[in-house]
């Protein structure tokens, strides 16, 4: 079910995304927060949706509360019915979609012999499939339209192999064919589709498996972020800030030349 309010009092500032209608998966902590929060500031009509009901509604009430606009949805990404309920939803009382950011996602650090099929499939249904979904249900109004952007969330763990991460890295690497396959499938009919591939990012999603990464390198669980910043170039871990600045490039008009694309936001810990 989707709860309304709208205002959007700001005048005279320059937003790219004014007018725009963006939805966002797994919006309720973390980057997806941050994307919708600034996706909203730049003056998009944003569609926080969560499988946490009550995180959606949060971050909803933040952008109401900062006079933006937006709903906010109960959505299981691997439910396609739920997907083609809230895309038709929206059509109806808002206009046809412009956005696509797939970021609900499903990480679990287990060692091979202890990642069962049950996290396996979760895994790919989570991070592979339900972009799949969100996908097929929301590409046919971008194309009514003749206009959209997408951005599927990878990792660099799709880029780069990582023990104990089997089923995370195989549906990010997947991710990152997904989007190569609809950019040229869609490109010339002027929807655009990229990958944004995170490093470490600290975020209420690492705060759960610290302990879980801090057991693979026998570390202490208060060390993981001081020793990933020790390997990154950089020299600090992610911000989502970091994460949602490429985002807000990659679909805005400047970007129009680039798609099919999968772009790392890591501090030069993996250049490829």
């Amino acid at each position: 079910m989707a709860h309304l309010e709208l205002s959007n009092k700001k005048r005279g500032i320059i937003l790219q995304f004014k007018n725009k209608i963006a939805v966002v998966t797994g919006a309720g902590s973390g980057i997806g927060r941050g994307v919708s929060l600034m996706l909203a500031k730049e003056g998009a009509m944003v569609i926080v949706t969560d499988l946490n009901e009550e995180n959606a509604k949060k971050v909803s009430d933040e952008i109401l509360a900062n006079e933006e606009k937006s709903v906010y949805f109960k959505l299981d990404v691997t439910k396609s019915n739920e997907i083609t309920s809230m895309s038709e939803y929206v059509k109806e009382n808002f206009g046809l979609i412009d956005i696509l950011v797939n970021n609900a996602g499903l990480s679990v650090i287990t060692p091979f012999f202890k990642h069962t099929e049950e996290i396996w499939d979760r895994t790919m249904e989570i991070n592979l499939k339900g972009q799949f979904l969100c996908c097929r249900a929301i590409i046919p109004q971008m194309l009514e339209k003749g206009a959209g952007s997408i951005i599927n969330m990878s990792s660099q763990s799709g880029k780069v192999g990582t023990n104990d991460y089997q089923a995370y890295c195989a549906s990010k690497f997947g991710v990152i064919g997904l989007t190569q396959a609809l950019s040229k499938e869609f490109a010339g009919k002027g929807v655009r589709v990229n990958s944004v591939c995170p490093g470490v990012v600290y975020t209420s999603m690492w705060e759960k498996q610290k302990a879980d990464y801090a057991a693979k390198k026998s570390i202490d669980s208060e060390e993981v972020m001081n020793y990933f910043a020790g390997k990154i170039p950089k020299g600090r871990v992610g911000k989502v800030e970091d994460v949602t600045n490429t985002i807000s490039f990659l679909l805005s008009d400047q970007a129009d030349y680039i798609t099919g694309q999968a772009i790392n936001v890591n501090g030069g810990d993996i250049m490829f």
